[in-house]
């Protein structure tokens, strides 16, 4: 990708967005109960498609497989049957959740008469370019309708089938309710998917979900606000004093139980008093379950089986592939996570929670967890419904971003004839009386 020139969009292009932005000021103001009623109709809408959702997956699956397409991305590009279930169950989930719109987070009165609010409204247009997972697209639009945006999405070339058939069921759904179809809408094409960064004024945020080059490339390549991350370099650090059983089987669970996302560890960090008898179990566990270990000289001392190279430690594998080291106390292993983490989630496994605390407190990542799987963080898990995908950035929104990352806000001042010349002359005073919410 990074070898192509972003064009100039197309005026089928600029008409597509058009329509959706159009459509997307209407859905802004929608009740809640309307984006509720939509979301319902999109649920259903993808239930009586599973079928054709299925069987437009399984031909995508089949030339991934035929074109040799990376285990990791394939893991991704799957959408069986228990898979579609999970995310229409998002979708209604999403419905659930409270409005993001039309909440007052400031109440002030600058002087009687005269009041301020802070009231919270659509982004308006969002551009999310991704690979692999057309489960995406369900989630994605689900939390744009819901939060009253509308989406321009743009997935990846080998899961081209099965977007088309998700796509063409959600607009079915809607238009089932008040909401218009055009609030969401597919492009095919990588030139579109290019062209899509030049149209600022038209779209308001790009979040990109994929790799690092991808990300990159995208931040590199447009003038319109980025949200996403790179590379998932996730670590875990298991203490000194850290129950090993309970560690043991984290470490596991963070490496294995989805190895393809990037909430997966690819750092193994063991303080060097309990690696002897961590590692003596590890080894064995990890081999079990066809995980390769590559470790530093003092871990392979311990039965690592590969020698670990530098750019181990920056890699983000997406495979049964796991870096380990051996460090002499925590603050190594603070030293190894900000040089080499990409700030996405980190975790420390121990039964002191003074160290817990230091090492939550010191590590700046967007998710930092005591003695649980890093595979918890997902806006699903975290209660979000779904999420359009996570944020490393230091400014929010950050981690997984749902609904609430999906909106920002209005000042709205209403007065009675107030003119600033009064204040000036001092006839007229602030009060900033702060009122009920």
């Amino acid at each position: 990708m990074t070898s192509q020139a972003v064009p100039e969009p197309s005026a089928e292009l600029l008409h597509l967005a058009t329509g959706v932005r159009r459509a997307a000021i209407d859905l802004g103001q929608t009740s809640d109960q309307q984006r509720q009623d939509a979301l319902a109709a999109m649920a259903v809408a993808l239930e009586h498609h599973a079928d054709q959702i299925i069987a437009a997956n399984a031909a995508d699956l089949e030339q991934a497989s035929a074109e040799g397409l990376a285990p990791a991305l394939v893991a991704r590009l799957k959408l069986d049957a228990s898979k579609l279930a999970g995310a229409i169950e998002g979708v209604r989930q999403v419905a659930a959740l409270k409005d993001p719109l039309g909440a007052r987070q400031l109440h002030r009165e600058l002087n009687p008469g005269l009041v301020l609010e802070r009231i919270t409204v659509p982004l308006g247009v969002l551009g999310v370019i991704f690979e692999a997972r057309p489960d995406a697209v369900i989630q994605i639009a689900s939390l744009a309708i819901r939060s009253g945006n509308g989406a321009i999405l743009k997935g990846g070339s080998e899961a081209n089938r099965t977007n088309q058939a998700v796509m063409a069921a959600l607009k079915q759904g809607l238009m089932q309710s008040v909401v218009s179809a055009d609030a969401l809408a597919l492009l095919t094409t990588r030139q579109e998917s290019l062209a899509l960064l030049r149209l600022d004024g038209l779209v308001d945020l790009i979040i990109p979900r994929g790799s690092n080059e991808l990300v990159r490339f995208i931040q590199d390549n447009t003038r319109i606000p980025v949200l996403g991350h790179a590379d998932g370099v996730c670590h875990l650090f298991i203490d000194a004093e850290a129950d090993l059983a309970e560690a043991l089987r984290i470490a596991i669970d963070s490496k294995t139980q989805y190895p393809a996302a990037c909430n997966a560890i690819e750092t193994l960090l063991v303080h060097e008093a309990i690696a002897d008898r961590f590692l003596a179990d590890a080894v064995t566990a990890f081999g079990s379950v066809g995980v390769e270990l590559r470790g530093d000289p003092a871990s392979c001392g311990f039965g690592v089986p590969h020698a670990a190279t530098d750019a181990d430690w920056s890699t983000e594998y997406l495979d049964l592939i796991l870096a380990v080291r051996v460090v002499p106390d925590l603050d190594a292993a603070l030293d190894h996570i900000r040089r080499y983490s990409s700030r996405h989630t980190e975790a420390i496994a121990t039964t002191n929670t003074a160290t817990a605390e230091r090492f939550m407190r010191a590590v700046d990542s967007a998710g930092v967890y005591h003695n649980c799987s890093t595979r918890f963080a997902d806006g699903f898990r975290y209660g979000f419904g779904a999420e359009v995908g996570i944020s490393t950035q230091t400014l929010p929104p950050r981690g997984p971003v749902g609904l609430e990352g999906l909106v920002t806000y209005r000042y709205c001042l209403r007065g009675e004839g107030h003119v600033a010349a009064d204040f000036a002359s001092g006839t007229r005073q602030f009060t900033h009386r702060d009122l009920p919410l």
